[in-house]
């Protein structure tokens, strides 16, 4: 499923018009976007929790070349599901 995907099936399920669903979907993700910028853990309880790990400078290898390079220290998210998606995908129906 993608945004624009997850933008008709709201606008399906809720009733509601396509620019109003466009509004409640951007605004869940720019949320989340925020929080994480803020360093904060995104966490929906039984569905998954994100949270920002941050990684140290190291040297690595260009892959054309095979010249020596310095990566930068970077965040990246790191996604994690909960339990009840595990069991949710698992599950045999």
């Amino acid at each position: 499923m993608n945004k624009l995907e997850l933008i008709e099936k709201l606008k399906t399920e809720a009733r509601i018009t396509r620019p109003e669903a466009v509004r409640i979907v951007n605004l869940f993700f720019d949320e989340m976007s925020y929080a994480l910028s803020q360093n904060d853990r995104v966490e929906i309880r039984g569905l998954f929790s994100m949270f920002l790990k941050n990684y140290e400078s190291y040297t690595g290898r260009n892959p054309k070349t095979g010249e020596k390079v310095t990566i930068q220290p970077k965040k990246l998210p790191f996604f994690k599901a909960g339990k009840e998606l595990k069991d949710r995908i698992n599950s045999k129906k």
